[in-house]
């Protein structure tokens, strides 16, 4: 009987049994796509969650949660006990709307927070790190949101602990708040307003497949000490993209375009509200283009991304053969 294959961390391998895998951030959108992903796959899962009584609801019985709070090294210390890997996906409440009052802002959660996690998951002793990052992370991006992503990556890299950091573009799914947000609005009027013209490109990707990705880096060796940008097989616009979804959804509604200087001009006060409807910065996150490079992803971890439509139709309505291509 041959050595099993060492994959992942020191220790991981791929006949080992389960793995004891935290998820910062799994009671959220994407995180909560990688914590059942991981439950379904026979892990171990422990939600990390500042407010576990609100994490408990959708997740399926055998995942774990253990209070959190990244602003608490200690708390950190205490939840990463025992844990062989952490998964970091971390979103703050009603992102990409900050609000600094509460310290709901990119800085304090996606860059302080992960240094923290990453600080305390080095001293817990654990051995594997996946970091959800986004596309367009770099140390002299134009915007906040990158540069903080790019500093919760160089605490990633800096740690010590073997990584694997993903960038995902665009991603929507059943509980995203950006996609939904637009079908939400053609629900109820006889229209769908656009911050903009519509025109930025994006390769949207579903969030199942960002949680497979996540998982699959756990134990496959190929994954190691990498960086991975992961996108849907299309790229298109924003227009194209409402369309494909109002199709899938059977609505028919015009999109209704208006100036992105207009629209942060009316944001501007309403940052200063409890919890901001919008946000000048907002508006600049939501037309930001976001295309990606998936050919090394492929070329080290072949895999199928799912076509927009067909995602969509998995949770909004008829077969994805049924949906005409997008024009």
């Amino acid at each position: 009987m041959g050595t099993p294959e060492p994959v992942g961390a020191p220790g991981i391998t791929r006949s080992a049994g389960p793995l004891r895998v935290a998820v910062a951030g799994g009671s959220g959108f994407v995180g909560g796509a990688i914590a059942v992903e991981l439950d379904r796959r026979g892990e171990t899962v422990v939600v990390l969650s500042h407010r576990p009584e609100r994490a408990i609801p959708g997740l399926p019985a055998g995942i774990a949660i253990r209070g959190a709070d990244i602003a608490s090294p200690a708390t950190l210390a205490e939840a990463l006990a025992g844990i062989d890997a952490l998964v970091i996906s971390l979103a703050f409440p009603n992102s990409p709307m900050e609000n600094p009052r509460r310290g709901h802002t990119f800085e304090a959660v996606d860059a302080a927070g992960t240094e923290r996690l990453v600080a305390a998951a080095s001293a817990a002793g654990v051995r594997r790190l996946v970091y959800v990052s986004g596309a367009g992370a770099a140390p002299d991006a134009a915007r906040s949101w990158f540069r903080a992503k790019w500093r919760a990556e160089t605490a990633v890299r800096g740690s010590g602990i073997e990584f694997t950091i993903v960038r995902p573009t665009w991603i929507y799914g059943p509980r995203d708040g950006a996609l939904n947000r637009f079908l939400g609005f053609a629900r109820v009027l006889p229209f769908v307003p656009l911050t903009g013209d519509g025109k930025q490109l994006l390769a949207p990707v579903f969030v199942e497949d960002v949680a497979r990705l996540a998982a699959d880096s756990l134990r496959d060796g190929a994954a190691r000490d990498e960086i991975f940008e992961i996108g849907g097989p299309e790229t298109l616009t924003m227009r194209q993209i409402i369309r494909v979804a109002l199709r899938v959804a059977g609505l028919r509604r015009p999109l209704l375009p208006a100036p992105a200087g207009l629209l942060r001009l009316v944001a501007w006060p309403l940052q200063f509200l409890p919890r901001p409807p919008l946000t000048p910065d907002a508006i600049d996150f939501i037309n930001q283009a976001a295309a990606v490079d998936t050919a090394p992803l492929l070329a080290k971890m072949p895999r199928r991304l799912t076509p927009l439509a067909e995602g969509l139709a998995t949770y909004l309505g008829p077969r994805p053969a049924s949906v005409p291509p997008a024009r």
